[in-house]
């Protein structure tokens, strides 16, 4: 174990290009599918949170149980609607990171919204009252409300993209984990494992704890700086 550790350091910092390729393609796959379910998800997780509308609680609920989505079910569901017999095989996106990226931010989205959700709605009535007292408009309470919620809102951006790094079943069923095309570090060092290559399965597991280490670090201190 230990000299499969130092082995794995050496080839870290060796200018591996299969390393390489791996790292950069996980995040690019990473930083697309996070920062698209941020735009998507923050929207919705201040209306649900600010909103009053007929069936807000049915999608509420709908949501939450899409937060827990089984990645392989994802997956699967993306698969069918790629290959060559489903509805969007003529997009061609199946084995390629587009298709990575979109069943990432379908499992991520309803994160996004599930963070922001009840942040809004615990700082919304005093911003509606304080809207009210300074006869803001709509536009500007908005404004306001997302001012309030920087801070949440980086911190939602941070905790997404960990969980994209991090993914490994859908990403492995509709990419395929092609060499030098759509593999990942996840898939990767599953791949790796698998074949009895454990120095670069090691390797990539050092670099995907030491990026979850820094997001989790700047979370924290995200959430350090909200509570104060």
């Amino acid at each position: 174990m230990e000299t499969a550790l130092h082995k794995a350091i050496e080839l870290i910092f060796s200018g591996s290009a299969l390393l390489e390729d791996i790292v950069w393609v996980t995040v690019r796959m990473s930083l697309a599918s996070s920062l698209t379910a941020l735009l998507i998800g923050v929207p919705f997780g201040v209306l649900f949170g600010s909103g009053s509308f007929p069936g807000k609680r049915i999608l509420v609920v709908l949501n939450r149980t899409l937060m827990g989505l089984p990645p392989v079910v994802c997956g699967l569901l993306c698969y069918l609607m790629f290959c060559g017999v489903g509805p969007l095989r003529h997009l061609e996106l199946l084995y390629t990171v587009t298709g990575m990226v979109i069943a990432q931010v379908i499992l991520i989205t309803p994160i996004v919204i599930g963070m922001m959700e009840p942040f809004v709605s615990g700082i919304y009535p005093d911003i509606r009252e304080t809207s009210r007292g300074l006869g803001l408009s709509p536009v500007k309470t908005l404004g306001l409300l997302i001012n309030e919620s920087r801070y949440q809102i980086i911190s939602t951006y941070l905790m997404a993209l960990s969980r994209a790094l991090a993914e490994v079943g859908a990403v492995s069923m509709v990419g395929g984990a092609i060499a030098y095309k759509t593999n990942v570090m996840t898939t990767a060092i599953m791949n790796f494992t698998n074949m009895g290559n454990f120095t670069t399965a090691l390797a990539l597991g050092i670099i995907l704890l030491a990026g979850s280490l820094v997001i989790n670090v700047a979370v924290s201190l995200m959430q350090g700086r909200a509570d104060a």
